[in-house]
């Protein structure tokens, strides 16, 4: 029966969807919220699916797709911003949640509410990313919370494994749990790398796509199930592997091979299918699982039922409010810095050498650091706190029973509150975000203009590059796309821009081939 209700849920997923982007409403929101309406259909039974399943099938893939389309560039270049929201934000949020929640339900425990936090601290940063030109969000804010979305659920996952392993009754401790990040972060990193490395070197010697298309979708389950068989960080594995095998297949010219094009271009729309399935299917299993959870609530002494509405009410709140708050404090003292400096440089000045050989030594590498972000960006940014498929997919993969056997403590409440500060932060934030944007009137007009610059500045580069003598239409082709990787390793023009630019020629030298 479960077979048929996940194929049920994907198509009447496809049909929603359909719908939802007609009218311009995001799919996933429309979907949870039919699901969990459709829970109550008398005679619906209860999906039910081993929580490792979700962790392992559901989160690689995704966590891969979204990281194949981050810019290595942007992301070293708002590393600060990056890393204070995705890692420092996310661990604060994930602490104070833990803490609210164990005093707003104090049955479940301080190691379970810590579960609870990391469920719920991570913001799905990346949807909204995926609206940016229809949103209207500055390069830079969509730089940030790009990278942020990659970081903020390796964070957040780590957290969660750790309190997991606590309540378990795992040799845990929170006064080690940074000395455990750090040691599971560096060898999923290394992990990632070195299987990076070895699908590269393997995937120029298929020479066939579908068999290249594979090896790539192998990745994402291997870097996760590897790293965490060496107790590391299955996230950060993953992310690892596909920043290198993305940034190396487009640009590095030791990784261009005759026919690669076709496999690049096969792979984008199978990824593109892939997220659309995963992505239905977590929004719906959830969504499902809410009369279940809430009945079980009701039957329950503690938490309870109405305990545990009035503390997702609560929690959801507090995460919106720690979200904004986080956002303007570690902004904020960035920015009061920036001014201290330069005031200091004013009238200092040893000082103000010293800031200046510090600039040129930033201009060899490539131009001037990054200032702090203006107060509107901290207002958007700040705003962009909607759970969603991490928070929704780390409360499904909760084990039923601990490792002693008994039941996991607070699954049930822990479900329900996902869901529900879930279903909020979407419908207060989601739908909002479009309408703050535009309340705060971001003059874009420089950046786009920019943006077609570099962008007919890259065409011309092929242009000239395809006007050279070259052996056969596929040397003009490959000659096209090494000018346009030279440009980003020279600093002339943007990875994501060059990227465009590559799948532009990717796809007139498929057409040229289709139509000879």
């Amino acid at each position: 029966m479960n077979g048929v209700q996940i194929l049920l849920i994907i198509g009447l997923g496809i049909f929603v969807s359909s719908m939802a982007r007609r009218r311009g409403v995001e799919p996933g929101m429309i979907i949870v919220v039919l699901a969990a309406a459709a829970s109550f259909i008398p005679g619906v039974p209860r999906l039910e699916l081993d929580s490792e399943v979700i962790l392992a099938i559901v989160i690689p893939p995704l966590l891969y797709s979204a990281t194949r389309g981050a810019s290595f560039a942007n992301f070293g270049a708002n590393l600060r911003a990056i890393w204070a929201l995705g890692v420092v934000l996310v661990a604060v949020t994930c602490g104070a949640l833990g803490f609210l929640s164990s005093w707003l339900m104090p049955a479940l425990g301080l190691s379970v509410a810590f579960v609870l936090g990391a469920v719920l601290a991570p913001p799905d940063t990346i949807t909204t990313v995926s609206h940016g030109d229809e949103i209207g969000l500055p390069k830079r804010a969509t730089s940030i919370l790009t990278g942020e979305s990659l970081v903020n659920d390796a964070t957040a996952l780590t957290l969660f494994s750790i309190a997991v392993a606590a309540v378990n009754g795992e040799h845990t401790s929170w006064s080690g749990g940074l000395l455990e990040f750090l040691r599971t972060a560096s060898i999923g990193l290394a992990i990632g790398a070195a299987l990076a490395f070895v699908a590269l070197w393997i995937r120029k010697r298929l020479h066939n796509p579908t068999l290249e298309t594979s090896l790539v979708l192998l990745v994402p389950f291997t870097a996760f199930l590897a790293a965490e068989q060496a107790h590391a960080s299955g996230i950060l594995a993953v992310v690892m592997a596909a920043f290198s095998i993305s940034v190396n297949l487009t640009l590095d010219p030791k990784h261009q091979y005759p026919g690669a094009y076709l496999t690049r271009l096969q792979e984008e729309q199978v990824w593109r299918v892939l997220d659309f399935l995963l992505e239905t299917f977590v929004f719906a299993y959830i969504g499902l699982q809410l009369k279940f959870v809430l009945r079980e609530l009701a039957d329950s002494a503690d938490p309870g039922l109405v305990r545990t509405l009035v503390a997702a009410g609560v929690l959801l709140v507090a995460a919106m409010v720690l979200r904004m708050a986080g956002v303007f404090v570690i902004f904020g003292r960035w920015r009061l810095k920036e001014i201290g400096t330069k005031r200091r440089a004013e009238s200092d000045e040893r000082f103000r050498a010293r800031y200046q050989r510090r600039r040129e030594r930033h201009e060899r590498g490539g131009g001037q650091p990054l200032p702090a972000p203006t107060t509107k960006e901290m207002v958007l940014v700040g705003w962009t706190g909607m759970r969603g498929i991490l928070t929704l997919a780390a409360a499904a993969s909760i084990p039923e029973h601990t490792a002693s056997g008994e039941e996991f403590p607070g699954r049930d409440a822990i479900q329900a509150i996902a869901l529900l500060v879930t279903l909020g932060t979407l419908l207060l934030q989601g739908t909002t975000i479009a309408w703050l944007a535009r309340k705060l009137k971001f003059d874009l007009r420089t950046e786009r203009a920019e943006t077609g610059k570099l962008r007919q500045y890259g065409r011309q580069l092929a242009a000239e590059a395809a006007a050279r003598p070259a052996s056969d239409v596929d040397a003009s082709f490959e000659a096209q796309r090494l000018a346009l990787g030279k440009a980003v390793r020279d600093r002339q023009l943007p990875e994501e821009i060059a990227r465009e630019l590559i799948e532009d020629v990717d796809l007139r030298q498929a057409a040229r081939h289709t139509g000879s």
